[in-house]
């Protein structure tokens, strides 16, 4: 139902050009991103507790995207929209530069076998796409319970000349009560799983 009868109250159907991001929305108020949210427990959870902010979700799972789409109707949420299309190909044509205030990525894929090492999203060339599209100041938040994934990430970030991180390096950010502990990740503590967050400011000049 979510990719069909409530797909016009919160998909996003991406034009030839730009997202008008102004008009995506009910309310005029700060946007935060959040990439490959699965199955939408953290995002909804976030857009409940928040609503002085608007909320892009961004998944190509498309269960994923039909489970999210149908809590959204149930909470009758306003500040959340959702796109089912693959994130570097939505920030590179079809998002403006200095969109978002916040950019969050929750246990994204850690490719562990080295040969797929260069499947991970957080590299920088990445890393650079993102820095435009967040606002000067910006934050992007991580989080990852893949230990070396979190070294690869804290590494990159830290290499940027656009993300400062807001722990003294190379430092791990604990993890803010904005953020929802997921059923993932209580499975991941049971089990002896580690959880690292990392919090970055976007400084462009």
């Amino acid at each position: 139902m979510g990719l069909t009868e409530f797909w016009a109250d919160y998909g996003v159907n991406l034009p030839k050009g730009k997202i008008d991001l102004k008009r995506l929305f009910v309310k005029q108020q700060k946007i935060v991103l959040e990439v490959g949210f699965g199955n939408g427990d953290s995002l909804l959870k976030m857009a409940m507790n928040t609503p002085d902010k608007n909320f892009l979700g961004i998944e190509v799972y498309e269960a994923g995207v039909g489970r999210l789409i149908n809590e959204a109707h149930k909470h009758q949420l306003s500040n959340l929209k959702i796109i089912k299309e693959d994130a570097v190909k939505v920030l590179t044509n079809h998002i403006e530069n200095d969109s978002f205030n916040h950019f969050q990525l929750f246990f994204p894929d850690p490719w562990h076998k080295k040969k797929h090492h260069k499947r991970r999203l957080v590299q920088t060339e990445f890393l650079d796409l993102l820095s435009k599209k967040i606002i000067n100041g910006g934050k992007v938040h991580i989080a990852t319970d893949w230990a070396h994934y979190a070294t690869h990430m804290i590494e990159v970030l830290g290499n940027h000349p656009h993300f400062k991180n807001t722990q003294n390096d190379p430092i791990y950010s604990p993890r803010p009560e904005y953020r929802p502990i997921t059923k993932f990740e209580r499975r991941g503590h049971r089990l002896g799983h580690g959880v690292w967050d990392l919090i970055f400011i976007n400084e462009k000049t």
